[in-house]
């Protein structure tokens, strides 16, 4: 099950709206067969498993460990319990229980009516972890909510003339901008840098807010990094950022949350239309449920943090402290860290928090 586990990572980032699932046949405590789930509407992980085997007739004779429940039902490909019945693999080990609506027990009893020899549970927390998304999606009807930010030493996500960039009227802010030239300042190392877009490659969207896409002028894409870029979330409340941001540029399917609809808005964007005085964290992420996004990494700036933190809607916090002081600027958020891991990139330090309420 271990081996199993360690295959289904190798799908992580792309096989999203599907779950990362490993599989292992074993003949005469010999691994024969593996694979792993790797793309939406591509084969399971069974399928690949079974395909894998060189001598079909030891199937017969065979067990096969599976991280996920295999599934019962008709997709984009064919129920992975036909597969395992069909070939008539005697013994299934089986990680843990699908906690989707179309599969939750049904692959389970539909082998066990089989005739097959079902073991259910090993690794199950392992297991769970691994799909950490996508139990979060259909146990809690959200995406799994990962915050993310840089912070210098003295506890600011930016210098003093971005605070006053936002505080004073339009015309300072735009002479920032021109000075600035709309890029961001770095906190953090190179490594650390890199890290964030493998991060991004990962999870299926990314959000900021409108201050975040004035001052910077992200891509929010994995440029650092092989992968797919996840889908841009950005919020707008009064459709403020300027229309040459890299956000409209259509290369990356992006939802604006604002208060209103454009109706301009490119062949790859979408407008979302929320009430931003009330509830803001639970709308974003109910609307996001409804675009069956799976998981989201939230970037900033600090007011959009500190709205998933003041609503408890979150699920991982990875912070950056970068070897920098600034004196003063723009607060980092606050928050209860709990389940504290911490880690050093170069002269960075990286503190991973888990928020088990």
């Amino acid at each position: 099950m271990r081996r199993c586990i360690e295959l289904a990572k190798n799908g992580l980032g792309t096989t999203y709206p599907n779950p990362l699932v490993g599989s292992v046949i074993v003949y005469n405590n010999k691994i024969i067969g593996e694979g792993w789930h790797k793309k939406s509407g591509e084969p399971h992980a069974e399928v690949n498993a079974v395909n894998s085997v060189k001598d079909k007739s030891l199937l017969k004779k065979s067990t096969i460990y599976v991280s996920l429940e295999p599934c019962s039902h008709f997709g984009k490909t064919p129920p992975c319990c036909d597969l395992i019945i069909v070939n008539e693999i005697p013994n299934v080990v089986i990680g843990t229980v699908d906690p989707n609506i179309k599969v939750a027990g049904n692959g389970i009893k539909k082998l066990i009516e089989a005739g097959k020899n079902v073991t259910v549970g090993v690794l199950e927390t392992e297991c769970v972890e691994l799909n950490k998304r996508f139990f979060t999606f259909h146990e809690k009807k959200r995406p799994y909510v990962i915050l993310k930010w840089a912070e210098s030493q003295d506890g600011f996500i930016a210098p003093m003339i971005l605070r006053q960039a936002q505080t004073r009227g339009k015309a300072e802010l735009n002479e920032v901008n021109d000075i600035k030239k709309r890029k961001p300042v770095w906190i953090t190392n190179e490594f650390s840098r890199q890290l964030v877009h493998k991060w991004r490659s990962e999870e299926q969207a990314i959000l900021v807010g409108t201050n975040t896409v004035i001052e910077d002028n992200p891509k929010l894409d994995v440029r650092d990094w092989e992968g797919n870029s996840p889908i841009r979330i950005i919020l707008d409340k009064n459709n403020r950022i300027p229309k040459d941001s890299h956000i409209f540029d259509n290369k990356i399917k992006t939802i604006i949350f604002s208060n209103f609809a454009n109706a301009n808005a490119g062949e790859n964007t979408t407008f979302e239309v929320i009430d931003f005085e009330q509830n803001l964290a639970q709308q974003i992420l109910i609307a996001l449920y409804n675009h069956k996004i799976q998981s989201v990494i939230i970037e900033g700036g600090a007011q959009t943090l500190q709205t998933f933190i003041d609503e408890n809607l979150w699920d991982e916090a990875r912070i950056f402290i970068g070897n920098s002081c600034f004196g003063n600027g723009t607060k980092a958020p606050i928050i209860a860290l709990k389940n504290v891991e911490k880690h050093s990139i170069g002269n960075d330090i990286l503190i991973i928090s888990r928020n088990n309420d």
